[in-house]
């Protein structure tokens, strides 16, 4: 079984990526398996679950305290948590993995990986990069897998009709972190500077020679 990735910044077309693969390799009698490491996140489950059943949210759709917004800022108790989950999503999903092996997928396609989730981690410590500790025990190693990050300037993402809510700066900084560690990750770098059917080419030939 192979492991696709594709890790990026919010708005750079992550989403759009995975599904034409997705198809492709249905197309092709694959059977592929959708990963997307936010939905799958401890954290993710922890917020749904408190929108289900909170009676202030079921009764009024009133509760601002759960209500989903973008973060761009944590306090350290909060950044703690995030670490402890992350931690914890990992060997879930290294558990899924070998499930998804047993039972016969040729590919598991990951919208976001867990690099995406130490950059938003790193961002939010508001860390130099140069002093940055940076977790990386948590790294472990399958085999078989391709791991892509679409570089792309956050003045496009920006110019676009939906566009992430963070704002320039916020994709300025998270491209920089992003682009000190992918080399050490060894993440395949993609030009997503182009129209999403020349991007989704090169990544299918690099699928399709694996």
């Amino acid at each position: 079984m192979k492991l696709i990735t594709i890790s990026g910044l919010d708005g750079s077309g992550k989403s759009t990526q995975i599904n034409l693969l997705k198809n492709y390799l249905e197309s092709q009698n694959k059977r592929v398996f959708y990963f997307h490491s936010i939905e799958f996140g401890i954290a993710k489950k922890i917020i749904n679950f408190r929108n289900k059943y909170c009676l202030i949210c079921r009764l009024t759709g009133k509760c601002k305290v759960y209500k989903e917004k973008s973060v761009t800022h944590a306090n350290w108790f909060q950044i703690f948590l995030r670490k402890i989950f992350l931690k914890i999503d990992i060997y879930r999903f290294e558990k899924l993995y070998k499930k998804l092996e047993r039972e016969g997928f040729d590919y598991v396609l990951s919208d976001r990986f867990f690099h995406d989730s130490i950059i938003n981690i790193w961002y939010l410590e508001n860390s130099k990069i140069e002093n940055y500790k940076l977790i990386e025990n948590l790294k472990f190693k399958i085999e078989n897998s391709r791991l892509f990050y679409l570089q792309i300037d956050p003045k496009i993402i920006m110019s676009r009709e939906r566009k992430p809510d963070q704002g320039i700066e916020y994709l300025e900084k998270k491209k920089e972190l992003y682009e000190t560690k992918i080399s050490a990750w060894n993440i395949k770098t993609i030009d997503g500077n182009r129209n999403k059917e020349e991007i989704f080419e090169e990544i299918k030939k690099m699928i399709d020679a694996l």
